[in-house]
């Protein structure tokens, strides 16, 4: 019977080696995508969720495409992180391992640079790489991409989201203008559409289901709880399920640190993935996870990029993503290779329109759980250890010998006896935590009066909320800045967690945020000499500064001038009632924005409530952004996605 890899056209020496593998029927996009890609001739565009074959509907084209005979690069695949490259490499190199003289290279950050161009010198028809360690590379002049026919883009969707636009520019412009691009993505963003019509050439598109939408594999489900109670939810619902194996996502580096340290310590199998960690110890955390080691994987959207490992049952969204599209990319970290996953978000009761805009963009409607008791959470460990004890391999050559010792222990206790001590080993350590464990589920509305999730708690104007200090600083929309990226800037650079963060005010050259009053002068601390692209990063107290207040002015540093004020009930900036006029006497930047429009280093971009207009002398540019109150401010003239 022909293989049905075969029928695609794949020859047999990598039909073989697949085989070996034990994948034996083609995915729906391997089915769809590989007879196009083996015609070697068209630009293409692969919409398809994490787990669904990505790897092989390009990987297994490009071993037919290529001339093994000659040692030179003629396929470079490209991919965010440096989990995803090795995996990749690996895959190929297992597809081709029948091929006489197939070599695959891969060049990532955090490994031996020497070693990988001493493979790259001893000849290599593909590469796999991500952007910042290639571009080092391609800066030695240590490759030669003059006959590179194919380039992959994989998972683009995340590496724009990384900002990895400029370093594929830079990558790209080093291969032939005649090259095929192959491009997959789990969402469609406009950045990927941007990419498809600069580098293609009426490329073939292929979609697996609907853009965007998640994996049918997978069931979403939430959790309502007050913000206190979000750990201790976290691990009902591990207690709750026994044979849990799961990524666990927070957004900031300090959260995954904090969230493994407290789960480590209340006996959990557990590790952080964040970026401060080096290769070596990415390397270790990822080996005990893919080994099973591991339990619980706490992990940053940037660390868990990539990481393909099987069986893993669950995701559990600690904290929303700031982007819609990450949501897409995590809950694809289960439900792979056709098989069942749960995606589980814990979230306070201020986050349920965040899910409701989450059904709406992956087309899956979401189930409201109930966090399980106290009761419901010993009864499954005890029947789940019944289930262990029944289903053991029994070695009876070994066990045999300490039987009559065993049975002499036993003499005394009857067949129910022994049974209730058993199931007690286990039950009772639950039995003690759980036996006055309180209801943590909570209604819409119950987080009155509470602080919420970071970043999502409404603060008054001009001062910090009760309890929380408000601060600016001197970085804003201009500067790419996310409201997640600003998080994980203050925690990573304030060493404090996510947890001491309220609102974030992320406006175009600043911004304000507030943090608990007790960790404020630690982040003045951790702020002292930070810098940010060249300039030192600035943070005040804004609470009392006139700049909140009406009229009035403050001159700081470089002859800039603050004033500002909140007049009738809503922000104004330089108009009535105080406002906010910023500028560098020497020429620096002067804005004044709301009714009057904004003076930007010289410039003036003006309007009410409406665009900004260029009288610099310049032609007319729109700088995208969002809106804000009326007006519609740009920064990087980007737009995403955002909550």
């Amino acid at each position: 019977m022909t293989n049905p890899f075969q029928l695609l056209g794949i020859s047999d020496d990598v039909v073989n080696a697949v085989k070996d593998l034990g994948f034996e029927t083609p995915t729906p996009i391997q089915e769809q995508s590989i007879p196009v890609l083996l015609e070697g001739t068209n630009d293409f565009v692969g919409l398809a969720q994490t787990g669904t074959g990505k790897t092989a509907a390009f990987g297994l084209p490009l071993l037919e495409l290529i001339d093994f005979k000659s040692n030179k690069p003629q396929a470079l695949i490209l991919c965010p992180t440096r989990e995803l490259c090795l995996q990749i490499t690996n895959d190929l190199k297992n597809f081709s391992k029948n091929v006489a003289n197939a070599h695959v290279v891969a060049v990532y950050g955090g490994a031996n640079i020497m070693q990988q161009l001493r493979e790259i010198r001893q000849g290599v028809q593909i590469v796999v790489a991500t952007p910042g360690r290639m571009l080092d590379i391609i800066g030695r002049k240590a490759i030669d991409f003059s006959a590179v026919k194919y380039v992959v883009l994989d998972e683009a969707d995340e590496m724009l989201n990384m900002g990895f636009q400029d370093d594929i520019n830079d990558i790209l412009s080093t291969t032939p203008d005649d090259k095929k691009t192959w491009l997959f993505s789990a969402t469609m963003p406009a950045e990927v559409r941007r990419i498809a019509k600069n580098y293609m050439d009426n490329p073939v598109e292929l979609t697996m289901g609907t853009k965007n939408t998640g994996n049918v594999n997978i069931e979403h489900e939430y959790y309502i709880v007050r913000a206190r109670d979000k750990y201790a939810a976290l691990k009902r619902i591990v207690d709750f399920n026994p044979e849990i194996f799961a990524v666990v996502f927070c957004k900031t580096k300090l959260d995954t640190q904090d969230v493994a340290e407290h789960l480590i310590k209340d006996g959990y199998n557990a590790d952080a993935l964040h970026g401060d960690l080096s290769q070596q110890q990415r390397d270790k955390v990822m080996q005990r996870f893919r080994e099973r080691n591991m339990q619980l994987l706490i992990a940053t959207d940037v660390a868990a990029r990539g990481i393909d490992v099987s069986g893993v049952t669950h995701v559990i969204n600690y904290s929303l993503p700031d982007e819609i599209e990450s949501y897409t990319h995590r809950s694809g970290r289960t439900g792979r290779a056709g098989k069942t996953g749960i995606s589980i978000c814990i979230i306070n009761s201020k986050e349920v329109g965040k899910i409701r805009q989450l059904e709406r963009i992956i087309g899956k409607q979401f189930t409201k759980a109930e966090l399980p008791t106290g009761f419901d959470v010993c009864e499954k460990q005890l029947f789940s250890l019944v289930h262990k004890v029944h289903n053991v391999e029994v070695n009876v050559e070994q066990i045999d010998q300490y039987i009559p010792r065993i049975m002499d222990e036993f003499k005394d206790l009857s067949k129910e006896d022994v049974i209730k001590r058993f199931a007690s080993l286990e039950f009772n350590r639950f039995l003690d935590y759980y036996s006055k464990a309180p209801d943590l589920n909570a209604a819409v509305g119950d987080d009155r009066g509470e602080r919420g999730e970071r970043g999502e708690r409404g603060a008054g104007r001009g001062r910090g909320s009760e309890g929380y200090t408000r601060l600016f600083i001197n970085l804003g929309s201009v500067d790419e800045f996310t409201r997640g990226d600003m998080l994980s800037f203050i925690c990573n650079n304030g060493k404090i967690g996510g947890k001491s963060v309220g609102k974030i005010d992320l406006k175009g050259v600043f911004s304000f945020f507030e943090v608990e009053d007790a960790v404020a002068d630690t982040v003045f601390e951790g702020f002292k000499s930070v810098e940010f692209n060249g300039r030192a990063v600035r943070i005040e107290k804004s609470g009392d500064n006139p700049r909140e207040g009406g009229g009035g002015g403050e001159r700081r540093g470089g002859g800039e001038r603050r004033s500002g004020g909140f007049g009738g009930g809503g922000e104004r900036r330089s108009g009535g009632g105080g406002g906010y006029r910023g500028g560098n006497s020497g020429g620096g930047d002067r804005r004044s924005s709301g009714g009057s429009g904004r003076r930007e280093g010289g410039s003036r971009d003006g309007g009410s409530g409406g665009g900004f207009r260029d009288f610099s002398g310049r032609s007319r540019e729109d700088k995208g952004g969002s809106r804000e109150g009326g007006n519609r401010e740009g920064g990087s003239g980007e737009r995403r996605k955002k909550w």
